[in-house]
């Protein structure tokens, strides 16, 4: 299975990635991520974006990609504890030094060495490997070939991008922020100064222009070749985009990994509806392949680009907005309650994937005036107020003989739901995990 991975600079870019079909997001803390300026997450926030992700089995990796200084080292190890309990699926890293550190610490916890790494053949993927690493985001700069090799020769899970901006200097590698504003890039705080215009002295001079902006990424005509290539997982740009750019390349890029998966590549076909979306969305003058197929060229820059167009579709965004961005995705819930008068009452809620919840109370009364129907007790029961559940099918079991007081209802069904909840939010928490003392 192919993994989709959004991006998330924002709890509400999480929230609109995992609305709109992401396997997996990536998000920074609000220290020693590559993103420095994105919207990080203070850490209950994060946490809370965590859970959210993870009521619907999407996981979340948690970006820890700078270069370390000696002492923020020393902090490492304590900074990843409330994340670690939590639950994060995975740390991508940069830092050799934090490699060790995390693995040490917590042996049991899923590292990524990030493309700030330069991974660039089998070899350094599997050093990595012996040294703990369990997924690689190779360089930017690597053809197809060269990406499928390292995936056959490391046998290492692969991730890499496949939308979203490119980098004009060699990934990880660029000290042109710094040396120009001393604002490193690879510190998380690059100021992009290859998006600025520049004019050229000599027999070149004229109006400045864009002389090193690339384009941006979009590959969705080729995801059967980067499927058969063995990329585990397809990785979007983008954590200083706004949460309705997160949903609208998920969506177009969950449309068509469930195509491919389902049709083969004999049935894949891109629509220019959803490419065009792509473009509404955000491009830098027009996308490029990228390196899958090609060393580099001329027509991988934006000379121009088209900035001011973007907010201008309205109807769009209030779809993102009104589908992903301000939505709740609800869980299908099914459950059974009986409540008749020759038995105690008994209420339970299941959710696919877990354990089922239930309660029960003593045996009700006999209705001397009115008793309760069936559609009575539905109408109590089947509200889910403020949760995350939608009742799927709730069978109920009743005499027609018996009574019992609205209020006592809506406290079994609320008793239920919050126990399933409870179950739902502490599935993927590390209560007892592998954490060196």
């Amino acid at each position: 299975m192919i993994e989709l991975l959004a991006p998330a600079g924002s709890y509400e870019s999480l929230r609109a990635a995992v609305n709109a079909g992401a396997d997996a997001v990536y998000m920074g803390g609000t220290r020693f991520g590559a993103r420095a300026y994105a919207d990080n997450p203070e850490t209950d926030r994060f946490i809370e974006g965590l859970t959210y992700a993870h009521r619907y089995k999407v996981r979340v990796y948690m970006t820890v990609n700078t270069l370390f200084k000696p002492c923020e080292l020393e902090e490492l190890t304590d900074f990843i504890r409330p994340y670690y309990e939590a639950g994060v699926d995975a740390v991508l890293v940069q830092d050799l030094g934090a490699l060790r550190i995390l693995r040490e610490n917590y042996p049991d916890l899923d590292l990524h060495a990030s493309t700030q790494m330069t991974v660039a053949n089998s070899y350094s993927a599997g050093l990595l490997k012996e040294a703990g690493i369990t997924r690689v985001v190779p360089a930017r700069e690597l053809s197809l070939a060269e990406i499928s090799k390292i995936k056959k020769e490391a046998d290492i899970e692969v991730e890499t991008f496949v939308h979203g901006a490119l980098c004009y200097c060699y990934s990880g590698q660029c000290l042109m922020s710094s040396l120009i504003g001393g604002r490193s890039g690879n510190r998380g705080r690059c100021a992009q100064p290859c998006r600025l215009e520049y004019g050229l002295a000599g027999a070149h001079s004229g109006d400045p222009f864009s002389l090193m902006s690339l384009k941006d990424l979009c590959s969705i005509e080729l995801l059967p070749r980067l499927a058969q290539a063995g990329i585990d997982s397809f990785k979007i740009e983008g954590r200083m985009k706004s949460p309705r750019y997160t949903a609208g390349v998920t969506e177009v890029w969950r449309k068509y990994i469930d195509l491919y998966e389902r049709e083969g590549a004999e049935g894949y076909h891109v629509e220019p509806k959803d490419r065009q979306m792509l473009s509404s969305l955000y491009d830098r003058g027009g996308f490029t392949d990228g390196y899958y197929f090609k060393y580099n060229g001329p027509d991988m820059m934006a000379r121009e680009e088209r900035r001011d167009r973007f907010g201008q579709n309205e109807d769009l965004y209030a779809y993102l907005d009104d589908r992903y961005v301000n939505a709740v995705r609800k869980i299908p819930i099914r459950g059974a309650a009986v409540i008749r008068s020759d038995r105690s009452i008994h209420m339970s809620a299941i959710a696919q994937g877990y354990k089922p919840c239930a309660v029960k109370a003593d045996r009700p009364d006999k209705a001397v005036r009115r008793a309760l129907t069936e559609a009575d007790i539905r109408k109590q029961l089947e509200k889910t107020g403020g949760t995350f559940f939608e009742w799927e099918d709730l069978t109920i079991d009743t005499d027609g003989e018996c009574f019992v007081p609205i209020g006592a209802l809506n406290e079994m069904r609320r008793t239920v739901l919050g126990a399933l909840q409870d179950e739902i939010d502490s599935a993927g928490r590390r209560t007892k995990g592998r954490i060196k003392e």
